[in-house]
């Protein structure tokens, strides 16, 4: 059986993170997310993976290669980015059989998408409070009689999270899909013509995350980094004290004085300390530096970049090769106990999160004493100034 993941998107509501790196590759704990989906499909017995790339595809060529843990390894190009129907059509060549579907930007978990590929045909529908802003399963006997798409009143509580098992006839079908009204072509009319022809089963989702944005990037890492397993292969110094379950890989060093309470995990080239502080669901990326008298919580903090003097940085993301000055200080907490907001796309929008941080593009720098504000987004290559009190976007 084939899985086709679908990894071409440009992520635009990832920005800055994603100037350079196509979303389904950031990081999450200690691979890229895509990756996630594609063990949770190698685990269930796929014969073969096909990558659906567009953005920055040779990111995923390279991680991936011509295989993957055994299972053979092929590439569809979406030139453009043209509807979830528009980007499975792409793998056409390679489909022969049944086949699933999967969204290469969306976490589930790993038992749902063993029962999806064990049963065809079949769609992931997980239960919300609210179905309201999604595409709502119609379920009669366990069995999706219809999806309605973002309706008033809801047939039903269990969303479309973008996982399909669909049979072999349906290959063709994906390019048989018509323009929609919001000019793309949607996988879920493929899905409401399986529907027509098939009992189509639908399969708890018990956990499900859509990526789109910087807190749920945070929020995949807090999920990831708790279900790793301790382990101590790179090299702890003097006094350093590990507590709850941290991982520190092979070529890391943690500097005497060093105080980690996992979930953490301290990657390859990263060095922390002498005297930091990392604790909560933190990951610090390969050739990070995290220095003297740091306090970092509940962050994820990428490639190449530094925090190296006597800073706090707390329920952040920090993109690759950027640089926190001596002093900087990271808000993440509103007084009015209000949500933090965000600007996406130019809009202002809830993280939904009480405490969240600040999002710091690739190879941004702040200078010495610099204060950001919850909330802020410092775009690719943005600077501040020495004692400067950052509350707006740069």
């Amino acid at each position: 059986m084939q899985a086709v993941v679908l990894a071409a998107g440009e992520g635009t509501r990832m920005r800055p993170l994603t100037e350079s790196v196509p979303k389904p590759m950031l990081p999450v704990a200690d691979r890229p997310l895509v990756a996630h989906t594609a063990d949770a499909a190698v685990e269930a017995g796929v014969d073969r993976l096909v990558f659906v790339v567009g953005y920055e595809a040779q990111a995923v060529r390279d991680h991936f290669g011509g295989s993957y843990r055994g299972v053979p390894v092929e590439y569809a190009v979406q030139e453009e980015q043209l509807g979830t129907a528009h980007a499975a059509a792409a793998a056409r060549e390679y489909l022969d059989d049944d086949f699933v579907v999967l969204n290469g930007d969306d976490l589930y978990d790993d038992a749902a998408i063993e029962a999806l590929f064990a049963t065809s045909p079949a769609v992931g529908a997980y239960e919300v409070e609210d179905p309201r802003p999604y595409g709502v399963f119609d379920i009669e006997d366990g069995h999706v009689t219809g999806v309605v798409e973002k309706p008033d009143d809801p047939p039903s509580n269990r969303v479309n999270v973008g996982a399909y098992h669909f049979p072999a006839a349906a290959a063709d079908w994906l390019t048989e899909v018509e323009l929609s009204e919001r000019g793309e072509y949607e996988i879920t009319d493929v899905v409401e013509r399986v529907i027509s022809e098939y009992a189509v089963e639908a399969i708890d989702v018990e956990r499900w995350l859509g990526v789109g944005r910087p807190w749920e990037l945070l929020e995949a890492n807090e999920w990831k980094l708790a279900e790793l397993d301790s382990r101590i292969d790179g090299e702890v110094k003097g006094d350093a004290e590990l507590r709850g379950t941290v991982v520190v890989e092979e070529g890391a060093t943690v500097e005497p004085g060093v105080v980690i309470e996992g979930p953490a995990l301290v990657r390859s080239g990263a060095d922390v300390g002498p005297n930091a502080y990392v604790r909560g669901a933190t990951l610090l990326a390969e050739d990070t530096h995290v220095g003297h008298g740091v306090e970092v919580k509940n962050t994820v903090v990428m490639t190449g970049s530094n925090v190296p003097h006597v800073s706090y940085v707390g329920d952040s993301v920090i993109g690759p090769d950027a640089n926190l000055g001596a002093g900087t200080q990271v808000a993440n907490l509103r007084h009015d106990g209000e949500d933090v907001r965000v600007t996406v796309k130019g809009e202002r929008t809830s993280t939904g999160r009480r405490k969240f941080g600040v999002v710091v593009g690739p190879r941004a720098k702040t200078a010495i004493n610099t204060s950001l504000n919850a909330g802020v987004v410092l775009s690719a290559d943005a600077r501040t100034t020495p004692g400067e009190s950052v509350t707006r976007d740069r």
